[in-house]
């Protein structure tokens, strides 16, 4: 079984680089990602030759998305304090990822290329790494293979597997356990994960239990956010305030009713909403139901957001300072097939998480729930239930949070074990 699935995977990766160079302009993400890659290989190529010094070695690390970005950079920050010999190269896969790409300290970034053997190799020649790291999950099989090929050395941080995850199925089992039993260095966030990896193709003898560097990241995220800042201080309010982060029209379905039946009751309540994707249309929908609902709604920027019941987020980039205005925090992607966004950005605010109820390949919701720190709600009446104990009960709600941020608080430290297990393959 094992050749005709890699035979298929090939031929969807020469498929999809024909696909870049004729498709459209449009906002949809699939579009977007394969417009990235339209001259990938001279970018690849001109930083080769022109900002290359192969007198040192580079750490290649990639993540596909933003979340998985977060677990990466405080490793890339961590070498780059420490290691001032290596340089840096960052890849992602997503879109969405761009805008926190540009904002790391590292000496290269871009789209990963497509896994094909010439991207791999074009990748390879011009970037010269000493070592490859994959956040979380996404080992690419043919990059990795080309990798291994020039002694690359290889790794995976903070990595996890859910229960339910399809990379456990027979056809992706047959894809990947090459790619997967090359890793050298493997940092798993729990032994249920290690256990998992190991039924991949993992190596026992390589995995090392190290937590999730995500909790450091969003820990000091948290604690140097200014609240002095224009944006934030307009955002100040003695109002209970809901932020809505990265949510989908699915979610927006429960919430939005669920938000006007707590005013029936709680009217000094507000809700701040920020759309996974924050296009003029999404954002036109969400303001036009404020004004259906008999609510003032507005933009972020809009000079009127003090007296405002409803405030979008109209732009990216922007929500993980946000959360600090939340005293509840509900975050999107429980009522949509694409899964749960990250529960821990509020939760390092101290404030208590919602979330829809497709939350299980989630470990921190499931931590959340567990811990009081949050919990799950798969219906309207739900969700309204909730907002409205802590409306009335601020005591409760306050204490949830200091659940909330008291578990991002225990995972402090991932960030420096894995760090070692990174510096291992560089030397």
């Amino acid at each position: 079984m094992r050749f005709p699935v890699q035979l298929g995977y090939r031929a969807l990766g020469q498929l999809a680089r024909g696909a870049a160079v004729v498709a459209p302009d449009s906002e949809s993400k699939l579009l977007k990602t394969l417009r990235a890659r339209r001259g990938i290989r001279a970018r690849y190529r001109e930083w080769g030759q022109t900002v290359r010094d192969r007198s040192r070695p580079l750490l290649w690390m990639h993540a596909p998305s933003v979340g998985e970005g977060l677990q990466a950079r405080p490793v890339l920050d961590l070498m780059r304090q420490r290691r001032a010999d290596a340089q840096l190269a960052y890849t992602h896969y997503s879109p969405s990822a761009s805008a926190f790409a540009r904002g790391l300290d590292v000496d290269f970034h871009d789209y990963l290329p497509f896994d094909t053997p010439g991207d791999a190799r074009v990748a390879l020649d011009a970037l010269a790494p000493t070592a490859l790291v994959f956040s979380k999950l996404d080992v690419w099989p043919l990059i990795t293979r080309e990798a291994r090929a020039r002694n690359v050395r290889l790794g995976l941080i903070s990595a996890t597997l859910a229960r339910g995850s399809s990379r456990r199925s027979r056809t992706a089992t047959a894809l990947l356990r090459e790619a997967y039993a090359a890793l050298e260095i493997v940092g798993a966030i729990d032994p249920a994960d290690a256990d998992r990896l190991v039924e991949l193709g993992v190596r026992p003898e390589v995995i090392s239990i190290t937590g999730d560097t995500r909790y450091d990241q969003v820990w000091l995220r948290a604690q140097r956010v200014d609240r002095a800042t224009p944006m934030l201080s307009r955002l100040r309010d003695p109002r209970m305030t809901i932020v809505a982060g990265s949510t989908w029209p699915a979610d927006e379905a429960v919430l939005l009713p669920a938000f006007e039946a707590l005013r029936a009751t709680n009217p000094e309540s507000r809700l701040i909403i920020a759309p996974h994707e924050p296009t003029p249309e999404h954002v036109g929908r969400l303001l036009d139901w404020a004004k259906r609902a008999r609510m003032a709604g507005v933009r972020l920027d809009d000079p009127h957001q003090a007296t405002a019941d409803l405030i979008v987020i109209d732009r990216l980039g922007v929500l993980g300072d946000i959360y600090s205005a939340a005293d509840v925090a509900y975050v999107g992607g429980g009522f949509h097939a694409a899964g749960l966004h990250s529960v821990l950005e509020p939760a390092a605010f101290g404030a208590p998480v919602l979330f829809g109820g497709r939350f299980e390949p989630s470990r921190d919701a499931a931590l959340l729930a567990q811990r009081s720190g949050g919990a799950s709600v798969s219906t309207e009446a739900e969700l309204v239930r909730r907002l409205r104990l802590w409306a009335n009960d601020p005591r409760a709600r306050r204490e949830a949070g200091d659940y909330a941020r008291a578990l991002v608080r225990g995972g402090i430290g991932a960030a420096e074990r894995s760090f070692e297990l990174v510096n291992r393959l560089m030397r």
